[in-house]
């Protein structure tokens, strides 16, 4: 670890701040930062750097973030310790739990759950101890229906296909700007070079989007459209793939099903029928659909502007569909999955995780584990059995985040006890009875557990903490630890043995050497071995050995997106 020094010296690490898993070159002397750039030797990020990265510096040094524990009394704050805090949150937890049922405890999680390995490694152990089914988090109102649509069609919600931008030729944006999120379900630092590099290979890159975006601004076409007419267009180029015979999905024809009932699906939804809903005209979309369908290497993508919104599951469904059928999905330059190092996907088994129960007041399907967290506030604010009257978040501000802020801070205002994981007070910890921070970013280790399995590039790197945690803080790991063993202990009532939190780097290790690089040595020592990180290089083809479908096919018609029609022709 490279903790302090009396000369200037450099530490390399991936910001954590968004899913681009950009390379820093950080220069300091001692606590002074002097300089963060990108790592032009990092082997994904290439030296591209953002904004946010110099944010670390500032978020370290910030005098306003909390680095102990702190307890609301009225309107006032008291600092306590770690003891006197893990001892309350389990009594009040553990007595509204024996009160009420597990279901009275709701808990949230933000975005920053899945940037830190820490968290993501033993918050769900901590969660799993509450027992509630009433989980949320910031992922419904993001892209759930990316989930959704590949659980339907290849078997599980992580089995994303990510756009393989590098070696595409033509790149179809829907709903999307990378240029300025650096990917989104599409981990890509330095989206504008790729873009570019696209253009000077001769190829094309095509933004559909109701907003003249940063990406529209540099893309060779721009086609504005109707906002949420989304799904008509993609009918609409569905369609005119059919007519013109350009159906060829390759070697996937050997696994998939479904093709017959698509035909008949998009009979209808002519580019002279949908021009008038979309605003885009008949022969653009004609036109758009044979360039697409006969680049040789293309790839649809679509992100938060068909995700939130009235047909996002059927507008993500039908990207994958448009990529199979072209024969642009699992081939280079189109739409692949991906081979992390740590594999979370490895003994996948067909996925069964939707509509087991519902929520208590509007009767909404859970999915993935979660309710939607549209559905939070009514959760709190409803009386009856099952009622939540605790809530526990995690790294989110689901006040200014969520649908409806107003109702939740109402809500939560009215909780018989409210326990927070963050670093700072905003709108949504201020209702909290006690916070507790954890050390954060430069203070931490870090491996990205989920982006590696949406990078464009398979690679993999490790991140040893630039500085020591500060007098009396805590990891994230070891505060969901220390809880989880706790209440396990009170559940058993063995509270006499409780052990000591163990560093997470363990379970990471041995990922890793039991993944798909495991057999050429790739260990974690061998990743702090090299920290600027191990290219494993491009995206290959995985189907249909990566499928997790009972019968190890795609289904590009399933039932549940295919009953949505009645709905999206209503419309």
């Amino acid at each position: 670890m490279k903790f302090t020094s009396p000369e200037t010296a450099t530490h390399y690490r991936t910001c954590n701040l968004c899913e681009a898993m950009c390379g820093l070159e950080i220069k300091y002397v001692g606590q002074e930062i002097l300089s963060i750039a990108g790592d032009k030797a990092d082997p994904f990020s290439r030296g591209h750097i953002c904004p946010k990265a110099v944010a670390l510096k500032d978020i370290y040094h910030d005098p306003n973030r909390l680095k102990r524990p702190i307890r609301r009394t009225g309107e006032t704050w008291q600092e306590i310790s770690w003891e006197e805090a893990f001892d309350e949150v389990v009594d009040k937890l553990s007595g509204i739990k024996a009160k009420y049922g597990p279901d009275a405890i709701g808990i949230y999680a933000g975005n920053p759950s899945v940037h830190n390995s820490g968290t993501a490694l033993t918050f769900p152990g901590f969660a799993k101890a509450i027992g509630t089914r009433n989980f949320f988090s910031a992922t419904s109102v993001d892209q759930l229906p990316h989930h959704f649509a590949s659980w339907q069609l290849f078997g599980h919600p992580l089995l994303l296909p990510i756009p393989d931008i590098d070696h595409t030729d033509f790149w179809l944006i829907l709903g999307g700007n990378p240029i300025a999120s650096n990917g989104s379900i599409m981990t890509a630092p330095d989206v504008a070079n790729r873009l570019k590099a696209i253009q000077q290979r001769g190829g094309k890159v095509v933004v559909v989007d109701p907003r003249r975006t940063e990406t529209a601004l540099r893309a060779d076409e721009h086609l504005f459209i109707r906002p949420g007419t989304d799904v008509y267009f993609l009918l609409a180029l569905l369609h005119v793939i059919f007519v013109e015979n350009l159906v060829r999905p390759g070697r996937l024809a050997d696994f998939t099903d479904g093709i017959d009932e698509i035909r008949a699906i998009v009979a209808a939804f002519s580019p002279e029928i949908v021009a008038e809903v979309t605003g885009i005209p008949a022969d653009a979309i004609r036109r758009l659909a044979i360039d697409f369908a006969q680049t040789e290497r293309a790839v649809a993508y679509g992100r938060v502007g068909v995700s939130t919104q009235a047909f996002g599951g059927a507008c993500l469904w039908l990207i994958s569909v448009l990529n199979s059928l072209t024969g642009h999905l699992d081939e280079p330059g189109g739409a692949m999955f991906t081979t992390p190092a740590l594999d979370i996907l490895a003994n996948a088994k067909p996925y069964t995780r939707y509509d087991r129960h519902r929520s208590r007041v509007s009767g909404r399907p859970e999915f993935m584990g979660e309710l939607p967290v549209s559905c939070l506030a009514e959760e709190v604010l409803t009386p009856g059995e099952n009622q939540i009257r605790a809530l526990i978040t995690n790294c989110g501000n689901p006040v200014l985040s969520t649908p409806n802020g107003r109702q939740l801070d109402e809500a939560l205002a009215g909780l018989d006890f409210m326990v927070c994981f963050d670093i700072y007070l905003n709108e949504t910890t201020r209702h909290a009875h006690l916070i507790l921070p954890p050390a954060t970013g430069l203070e931490t280790a870090h491996y990205d557990t989920t982006f590696h399995l949406l990078a464009i590039r398979n690679t993999a790197k490790y991140s040893e903490p630039l500085y020591e945690k500060a007098d009396g803080a805590k990891y994230d790991w070891e505060i969901f630890e220390e809880l989880r063993m706790r209440l396990e202990a009170v559940e058993k009532s063995n509270v006499e043995e409780i052990p000591k939190p163990q560093d997470p780097e363990a379970k990471l290790d041995t990922g890793l050497r039991f993944g798909p690089y495991g057999k050429t040595g790739l260990t974690l020592q061998a990743l702090k071995d090299n920290p600027q990180g191990i290219d494993f290089g491009p995206l290959q083809s995985r189907l249909p050995g990566r499928l997790t479908t009972p019968n190890q096919r795609i289904n590009l018609a399933p039932d549940l997106l295919t009953k949505d029609l009645p709905r999206i022709k209503k419309a």
